[in-house]
């Protein structure tokens, strides 16, 4: 399904400008970080992904809506790059970092990121491109922009998880989705993604509330955190930096973690890739980032 909708957004014939950048060592390290933090490596019992779903695909994804929607070089390359600084695990980082609420503590890596790839950067020079346009994706609205409004990231934050997570998207779905979006002035005067159709915009807010549920479910509380001390106990016991986070894939980094002699990790470890769901204790969830969201149908908020 993942492919379907790559292909829906264009992927087969991707604009010639982007494929390039598809080569940097910084893009590829993105191919084996999850988008769904890390829980592809958790116990089956808990998350039972359709199909496996990278950074990559995500960066990918936003990329190819905000480029059917803008035609905007610097802000599609703004949308292939905001994840950029993703680290191993994703939002446990955030979790870690005691970032519940807004789940950003790590992009403040990706200035250094883009400006430390030699090959990236070189390639935004051969296209004229100040990389400071492309390094904050915050101002192109239409890759980001704050709840509940709508945006590109926040709408492949929807289909995504539906397509593998929570599996709650069709096919239907994704064409109806896809086919009727477009770009309309929001009461700040910023470009927002919008619907033409009310029942697309219900039926699109219906898959993200389910994938909020989820989200805070006492489970995926549980595993998150788990999770997060498995990779704070990592550092402080120093078997690898903070840093390192950036620069490791997940294969690696799991790998790696599986042959540490230490009793205490290798049970925490074993805990997090075999606990069944009758086993997890209750986990009091923090604040954690809620997914509101009020799009707008032909300019109109529909709340």
């Amino acid at each position: 399904m993942l492919q379907y909708y790559l292909e829906k957004l264009g992927s087969k014939d991707l604009p010639e400008f982007m494929i390039k950048y598809l080569d940097s060592s910084s893009m590829k390290r993105l191919k084996n970080v999850s988008c769904f933090c890390a829980m592809d490596y958790a116990s089956k019992d808990i998350y039972d992904f359709r199909e496996r779903i990278s950074r990559f695909d995500h960066s990918l994804s936003t990329s190819l809506l905000t480029y059917r929607l803008t035609g905007s070089r610097k802000a599609t390359l703004a949308g292939l790059f905001h994840d950029i600084s993703t680290p191993c695990s994703s939002h446990v980082i955030d979790y870690m970092n005691k970032d519940y609420e807004r789940q950003e503590s790590t992009e403040e890596y990706t200035e250094s990121i883009i400006m430390s790839d030699k090959y990236l950067v070189s390639c935004l020079e051969s296209d004229g491109i100040d990389p400071l346009e492309v390094i904050d994706f915050k101002k192109y609205s239409v890759v980001d922009t704050e709840r509940p409004k709508l945006c590109a990231d926040r709408l492949d934050g929807i289909i995504l998880p539906g397509i593998a997570w929570t599996k709650n998207i069709t096919l239907e779905d994704i064409d109806s989705i896809v086919d009727d979006i477009t770009i309309f002035k929001n009461e700040d005067g910023e470009e927002e993604i919008g619907f033409k159709t009310y029942e697309i915009a219900l039926r699109t807010l219906q898959l993200s509330d389910e994938i909020n549920a989820y989200c805070h479910t006492n489970e995926d509380n549980y595993m998150m955190h788990l999770l997060a001390n498995i990779m704070k106990y990592s550092i402080d016991k120093n078997y690898f930096s903070y840093q390192a986070l950036f620069i490791y894939d997940e294969e690696y980094l799991f790998s790696y973690l599986n042959t540490i002699a230490d009793s205490y990790l290798q049970e925490m470890l074993d805990t997090f890739k075999n606990i069944k769901l009758s086993e997890v204790p209750y986990a009091p969830l923090p604040k954690v980032k809620s997914k509101e969201l009020n799009p707008m149908v032909n300019g109109v908020r529909i709340k």
